[in-house]
């Protein structure tokens, strides 16, 4: 696929050249203007400009709801019980446990957490399939944080052009003042972001009032700072390097860049040969070829990356789409059809250039395919929810010696049983085996009496397995609860030499 990349921005290269881009115009053509060079090519830094538009709304109000999922979920509650903390979401790492609403993960549950990454991935990878880093673009906290840094920005020091000015221009005390403020936001937003983070791994209310009264640990303290400084350099410094160097993301794309997925594309075959509004009137009033595109930069000024997407696939663009929003505007000041850089496939562009129809091919076997993949995942995952056992037993032989003739002829094989209690209630077990014919004992205990473990606790045993007649089998450890029946199995072996 990277190679694939490649031959389309030559091929765009050559049809841009073709239609005279780059070249001296013919004779009784309009003068062609260079294209605009990008922030990345002037080698400054990238200062978008602001931009309205549907686009841009959109993103608004992914941006609040994001942040609000983030600030709140700390401090939604959920009944567990007496024994049990009352944060709905809460990753308590001093007793090695990941609570989420009714679900309560352990350690043995890893499996769990594993299948649960291996679909996000999925769902990521099916995006990819349809719209390309529609992710990146609108929900990544990364994006999203720089927005809301941006945002801060402009309020302060105005847009774009008032910005550029800024830079490298003589300290003024107004400009002292803003530059202040500026940070002193930024900061404040940092150091919510940083605690609310903290919220997660401890009871958040606590925590607060832990702040208001001064008693804080060192630790959260510590950790606060961490990460308020992460946030306050990545979104207010970093910004599109996290992107474009920092994040693995872009760089996989030359592997499952899918020439069918909906993304930021430029329709060169309807914007070139570019000129001015003007002198496309005349060129168009003459007969001659003349593009919509006019040239004026808007795409690049509000690119949060500072690339232009009419040099082809980037493999930096996030496919956030103000270009999108920026290009239509002005088509609309022009009178022009909008579109001119649209969420449009690549082969899309390619039939349009050729002058075939558009073909809109969402469903096909790839995306089918990765929908059902995480379809059946999500299955599997809530079934193993709903299934899993609020007590886990596990069995481990000795290995020194595995095993021990008596004076009577009889083996005796040893163990170590442990019985883990994942809910927050007393648990009471009996234990007893299957598979084989050998007395069981219990060190410590009478082989009838109830083993009791404690909510969120554990009971670790040492047993014996004595055959008269020894040969070497299968067995199977039970734990029998109050009613009778077998509710945990572990297997294991008795071995006879």
């Amino acid at each position: 696929m990277a190679i694939t990349i490649e031959i389309d921005h030559a091929r765009t290269r050559r049809a841009a050249q073709g239609r005279g881009q780059s070249q001296s115009p013919a004779h009784g053509q309009a003068p062609v203007r260079k294209p605009a060079r990008s922030p990345r090519q002037l080698g400054g830094p990238v200062v978008p400009q602001g931009v309205k538009g549907p686009i841009r709304r959109l993103k608004w109000l992914i941006l609040m709801l994001t942040l609000s999922v983030y600030y709140v979920t700390p401090f939604i509650r959920w009944n567990r019980g007496p024994n049990a903390p009352g944060q709905a979401v809460l990753l308590d790492f001093a007793h090695g446990k990941l609570y989420l609403g009714p679900a309560e993960i352990w350690p043995q549950d890893l499996y769990l957490i594993t299948a649960a990454m291996l679909l996000a991935t999925l769902i990521l990878v099916l995006v990819n399939a349809l719209a390309g880093r529609l992710w990146c673009g609108f929900a990544c906290p990364q994006t999203v944080w720089t927005d809301l840094f941006l945002l801060v920005e402009r309020l302060v020091e105005g847009d774009r052009r008032q910005r550029l000015k800024n830079i490298g221009a003589p300290l003024t005390t107004k400009r002292v003042a803003q530059i202040a403020t500026k940070h002193a936001l930024w900061m404040m937003i940092a150091l919510l972001t940083g605690g609310t983070l903290i919220f997660y791994f401890t009871d958040a209310p606590e925590l607060v009032r832990d702040v208001i009264h001064g008693e804080m640990s060192p630790t959260a303290l510590t950790w606060t700072l961490v990460f308020a400084g992460t946030t306050y350099g990545l979104a207010g410094f970093a910004r599109e390097q996290v992107c474009t160097f920092m994040c693995p993301w872009p760089r996989l794309q030359g592997a499952i860049w899918d020439a069918e997925a909906f993304t930021v594309n430029y329709r060169d075959y309807r914007g070139e040969v570019r000129m001015s509004a003007k002198k496309a009137a005349e060129a168009r009033s003459q007969g001659l070829p003349a593009g919509d595109c006019v040239d004026c930069g808007a795409c690049v000024a509000v690119c949060p990356i500072g690339i232009d997407i009419r040099q082809g696939p980037n493999f930096a663009c996030i496919n956030c789409g103000l270009c999108v929003d920026a290009c239509d505007g002005v088509m609309a000041r022009l009178d022009r059809p909008r579109g001119l850089i649209d969420y449009e496939s690549w082969d899309n562009i390619e039939r349009g250039r050729a002058g075939q129809p558009r073909v809109s091919r969402l469903l096909r076997p790839k995306t089918v395919g990765l929908a059902l993949a995480c379809v059946a995942l999500a299955g599997i995952i809530a079934v193993s929810f709903v299934t899993k056992t609020t007590a886990v037993l596990s069995v481990q032989h000795d290995r020194d010696p595995m095993s021990v003739r008596l004076s009577d002829g009889s083996v005796r094989n040893a163990y170590t049983v442990k019985l883990l209690n994942k809910s927050a209630a007393v648990q009471s077990f009996t234990l007893g085996i299957s598979g084989v014919d050998a007395a069981l004992a219990i060190v410590g205990h009478a082989t009838a009496d109830a083993i009791t473990v404690e909510p969120d606790g554990s009971e670790t045993l040492r047993v014996t397995l004595t055959m008269p007649e020894p040969r070497d089998a299968d067995v199977t450890f039970q734990a029998i609860g109050a009613g009778g029946q077998v509710v945990l199995t572990a297997h294991d072996r008795f071995i006879d030499r």
